[in-house]
């Protein structure tokens, strides 16, 4: 069955290359995640009762998440403003904070439920204090209840960043179909 949202569409590469020479520790690529990426992404959150989506930037795993979790609350953060209203413009209906992740996920910290963040965020590329902050407020956020994980890819062949003992990083899979392969890897509470 076809999805009932487009992926990228050549807009959607141009303004991610726009994106990438505007600010590229924050963009990461140059091409957008692939559908075997966004719907092994997806299929990560089942379950849940809110996903946060983490440096959502043109869509893609916006469009998994919608289609594969119908019903789900979805918040989708994007810093970047022109990403931000494409993704406005796309999903009108839809919760878009632009806003850092440590931003949205410090202001969802007392939220109950399941909750799951799918995060795209180029930990290696960003700035080492952006990306050390923004670590801190997800493992803080993850520690608060067993309920809570992090779904987060990376085309690094270790852990997107170093966790604190008592969470634990797990791979899950590693997407070929990518450009380039991707590994997909979940944060949680130690059991």
């Amino acid at each position: 069955m076809a999805s009932m949202f487009r992926l990228a569409t050549p807009s959607a590469h141009l303004q991610l290359l726009v994106a990438m020479l505007r600010n590229p520790g924050s963009t990461g690529t140059l091409l957008p995640s692939s559908r075997a990426l966004a719907n092994a992404l997806a299929s990560a959150a089942d379950g849940a009762d809110l996903v946060v989506e983490l440096g959502a930037g043109t869509g893609p795993v916006t469009d998994a998440l919608l289609t594969r979790l119908p019903g789900v609350p979805l918040i989708a953060v994007e810093l970047q403003a022109a990403l931000a209203q494409r993704l406005r413009h796309r999903y009108p209906s839809m919760d878009v904070r632009e806003a850092t992740a440590r931003q949205v996920v410090d202001s969802l910290f007392d939220r109950p439920g399941r909750i799951v963040l799918v995060s795209s965020l180029p930990f290696r590329s960003l700035p080492a204090h952006v990306a050390s902050e923004t670590a801190h407020s997800l493992c803080r956020f993850l520690a608060h209840s067993p309920e809570r994980k992090l779904v987060q890819f990376t085309y690094h062949p270790r852990a997107p960043f170093a966790a604190p003992r008592h969470l634990r990083w797990k791979r899950t899979s590693v997407i070929w179909r990518n450009t380039p392969p991707a590994g997909i890897w979940e944060l949680r509470l130690a059991p």
